[in-house]
């Protein structure tokens, strides 16, 4: 068990503020996101608004159940916002409403409501010139504080801990679900709230699917066994997978590690401020392509991991922007035939000023 009260603090009662510098055109910005809500107040709880204005005062609206919980995490995380408890939606709009007073230009999250929602806010804020805001919470979530890093380095260490003290039962005929739960039980054993995210545990045939769900097949030596999986410290994430077989794997399954050894090696070590995260991307997936397997890798070769597993920024052909200091990504490329098995191998690793700090410190071993 780690000590949580180690950790550096996190800065919530700062991230208001910095929000509102950022609002430009909008006099305020309407957030329904709870995870960024939870980032920018310490909220936990499943119905909340956050109305931030560009002064830096802001507005926190959420319901019955909540109005102990929201007063004391606001409180505690330093949060000086004001509070309102309204039991129906049409009273939450109506103080939204009343709140935005001379405002003329509100900001709402392009991936926070549904289109219904947006045309509720349209229709009831006529005064109003409601517009997409883009995604000004998630830029402002990646660069970590000293906290959230403590907080996520903690996940990791725990999931590291915890697959050490598992891997010897893949010995024993256990099965990918037995397994998975094995290890869920192993990490919150060791203080982990809850998983990032199902555990993918996925051997034989099963690892030539990316995101294979635990099924009750056996694991049995000498088959390719892809583990990837995380756990939530105080609300931030880990992700780390690893390939592993019992025993000696074929000839073709081990070279096809070294493979992807070879192309996750070389794209996380071009991690580091200022490098575009297309040129990760690439690394890793021209050393695959000149390999024959181009099309067998089928996904990004990584994401940011924050208080979501997946987050800004993406790693992907697709994606432009650069790192910056405090970034923490993965950088987990795979490659997968369908009937045979896979490999992916992934790192979660902090972007620093002299280059990357790896979080995941499990060995890269292949045959246990």
């Amino acid at each position: 068990m780690f000590d949580l009260d180690s950790l550096a603090a996190c800065e919530v009662d700062k991230r208001i503020p910095r929000l509102a510098a950022r609002l430009g055109n909008l006099d305020a910005l309407l957030i329904c996101r709870l995870p960024n809500i939870c980032y920018l107040t310490g909220f936990t709880g499943s119905a909340a608004m956050l109305l931030v204005r560009k002064d830096g005062s802001s507005l926190f609206i959420s319901d019955g159940r909540y109005t102990t919980q929201s007063k004391e995490q606001l409180a505690i995380n330093g949060v000086d916002s004001e509070i309102a408890i309204r039991m129906g939606a049409s009273e939450q709009l109506d103080v939204l409403a009343d709140a935005l007073g001379d405002a003329r230009r509100l900001g709402l999250e392009d991936s926070g409501i549904t289109w219904s929602q947006a045309r509720q806010y349209i229709e009831r804020f006529s005064d109003v010139e409601c517009v997409a805001a883009g995604q000004l919470v998630e830029e402002l979530r990646r660069a970590k504080d000293d906290g959230e890093v403590d907080r996520i380095r903690a996940a990791c260490a725990i999931a590291d801990e915890a697959f050490a003290e598992m891997l010897p039962k893949m010995k024993t005929g256990i099965s990918e679900r037995e397994f998975a739960l094995e290890l869920e039980f192993a990490m919150r054993r060791r203080g982990a709230s809850a998983v990032s995210f199902d555990p993918i545990i996925a051997s034989g045939p099963n690892a030539a699917k990316p995101h294979a769900r635990p099924s009750d097949r056996i694991i049995v030596p000498g088959e390719l066994i892809i583990c990837d999986f995380g756990c939530i410290v105080d609300g931030y994430c880990s992700d780390m997978t690893r390939t592993v077989s019992i025993g000696d794997p074929s000839t073709d399954a081990a070279s096809l590690y070294e493979l992807v050894l070879y192309s996750q090696t070389t794209g996380r070590d071009l991690v580091r401020a200022g490098v575009d995260v297309f040129t990760v991307d690439k690394a890793c997936r021209d050393i695959i392509d000149a390999a024959g397997y181009g099309a067998e890798f089928s996904h990004g070769t990584g994401h940011g991991v924050g208080v979501e597993i997946h987050e800004a920024p993406r790693l992907a052909k697709s994606s432009s922007g650069s790192l910056i200091i405090g970034d923490i990504v993965t950088v987990e490329p795979g490659v997968y035939l369908p009937g045979v098995g896979g490999v992916r191998i992934e790192d979660t690793v902090l972007v620093t000023a002299g280059g990357y700090e790896a979080l995941t410190l499990t060995p890269k071993t292949l045959v246990i």
